[in-house]
């Protein structure tokens, strides 16, 4: 009987006993989309626990940081890395943060640079932060900006695919707008992990919408609760 390599079922778990019960992680090679209110301060939190070891749920890895929102947030970092039983400052040092400020900026970060700073950082989670913001603030035309997202897109995908890591990107619905569908319908089309985060109150609300071997569901869980696990498993 052949027996699997660590490597084979490297994954990366929320912490969260509920939710770890029937969703099976960020596993290598998928490219994940968390949208909504709280994508933010998970991806935060994902940022953290990659460094964890791998029997905790963890990578045992640094991560590298697109920040197309110019919205990373070492103080929540920091807080994360408490919670979890992790010196803050040696986190902070081990995620690698790149920051574009506009579409073509960020458009070549991802299609030009990316496979480079992977392979120096030897990260195996990638997070791209806020990915559509930059073709609306600042964009090129419509035309081009369309076809530079669908190139950005793509080249997640294949990255995660190509060097088996794990890739998630943070988006934020901004109205119903032609171009904001089409993005929309790009970034989800591409994506093979879908996941809508919502925070109600005290609650976190976690929605499956997309994939491939799961079937989708919605699941509430405390902030509170959250924090306290990630700080039991560390």
């Amino acid at each position: 009987m052949s027996v699997l390599s660590v490597e084979c079922i490297r994954r990366l778990s929320l912490g969260v006993r509920g939710v770890d019960d029937v969703f099976p992680g960020f596993e290598l090679g998928d490219f994940f989309v968390l949208y909504g209110g709280a994508a933010a301060s998970m991806s935060f939190t994902l940022s953290v626990r990659c460094q964890l070891p791998i029997a905790r749920g963890g990578l045992a890895c640094p991560c590298v940081f697109v920040d197309g929102g110019n919205m990373f947030s070492p103080y929540a970092v920091a807080e994360t890395a408490r919670e979890c039983g992790l010196d803050y400052r040696k986190v902070l040092n081990r995620v690698y943060v790149s920051r574009a400020f506009t579409a073509y900026q960020f458009s070549s970060l991802i299609m030009e640079r990316l496979c480079s700073i992977l392979k120096k950082t030897k990260a195996r989670l990638l997070v791209v932060s806020d990915v559509t913001s930059l073709f609306f603030e600042r964009a090129p035309a419509q035309t081009e900006a369309r076809e530079l997202f669908t190139k950005v897109c793509t080249t997640l995908s294949e990255v995660a695919t190509t060097k088996q890591i794990i890739v998630i990107a943070t988006y934020f619905p901004e109205g119903k707008s032609r171009q904001s569908l089409f993005f929309e319908t790009v970034l989800f089309g591409k994506c093979t992990v879908l996941v809508k985060l919502r925070r109600k109150g005290k609650l976190l609300n976690f929605i499956l919408e997309k994939h491939p071997s799961v079937k989708p569901f919605d699941m509430d869980f405390t902030v509170d609760t959250a924090s306290s696990s990630a700080a039991m498993e560390a």
